[in-house]
């Protein structure tokens, strides 16, 4: 039996905590002992009170400790730990390895999904990005990313940092799109509904094409017609700023291929 804490209570830990123990449930060797919260109450809700502390020195000994907080706290968390040559990994995509207290073996449990409270996910689909400094402690985390996702992945310090950097793009960055799109809808008295079948298979096409192939819109097409019509109907200058940047892009690239 694999014993894990988590030391955190937000999205992040709130979803592990759900995924671990439904793990546990569907017996696999995976015992979620201990969470650690600054408040026992926000966790309440998802396991047993006892296994709740808000004192570090009330960690038990476990295989594996996952510090899932935000990523400005793991330095100063790892810190606080009160044992040794234990091993101890973060779920960060960004933090290097080394931000992790030498008094401990180091990892990465690097779950690649965009967590929201009271959101639920299917953990099975989401990738994991594995990292460590030793082959034992890597299959030990293996054992325990495969018990709760069939994607699992070995990813270096570098890898993760592109792969975080592509994420915002991917998603934060297009999330915000849609902001700026459903401004516009609101302005001339238009159901963003609307475009949500679009916006459907517009993320659907990728899982068969290509970026490059799924591109469409007169930017790639070099319609200068529809692009100053475009750009004279937007009159926030932000917006306006933003589609002259992506229709650039989109041209440059497109001279690329």
């Amino acid at each position: 039996m694999v014993k894990v804490i988590i030391i955190g209570s937000g999205n992040v830990s709130q979803h592990l905590i759900a995924a671990l123990q439904k793990s546990q449930n569907n017996g696999n060797e995976i015992e979620l002992v201990q969470v650690y919260s600054r408040k026992k109450e926000t966790l309440a809700h998802l396991l047993d009170y006892k296994k709740i502390v808000t004192d570090y020195a009330e960690l038990q000994e476990a295989d594996l400790y996952i510090i899932a907080v935000t990523d400005d706290a793991i330095t100063k968390v790892s810190d606080q730990l009160q044992f040794k040559n234990r091993l101890v990994v973060h779920t960060s995509g960004s933090v290097s390895l080394d931000n992790l207290n030498n008094n401990n073996r180091k990892g990465v449990f690097y779950p690649l999904q965009t967590f929201t409270k009271n959101k639920e996910v299917d953990f099975k689909t989401i990738p994991i990005c594995l990292e460590s400094e030793n082959a034992t402690d890597y299959q030990l985390l293996d054992k325990v990313a495969k018990s709760i996702s069939e994607k699992v992945y070995t990813i270096n310090s570098e890898q993760r940092k592109a792969l975080h950097v592509a994420a915002v793009f991917v998603n934060n960055f297009t999330n915000h799109l849609y902001h700026l799109g459903n401004e516009i809808c609101k302005e001339h008295q238009v159901p963003f509904a609307i475009l949500q079948p679009l916006i459907k298979e517009t993320a659907q096409k990728i899982m068969t094409l290509s970026p490059e192939e799924a591109q469409t819109g007169p930017a790639i097409r070099n319609d200068k017609q529809t692009i100053e019509a475009h750009q004279l109907f937007l009159t926030n200058s932000n917006q306006s700023n933003i589609y002259k940047i992506l229709t650039q892009s989109i041209q440059d690239n497109g001279k690329k291929l």
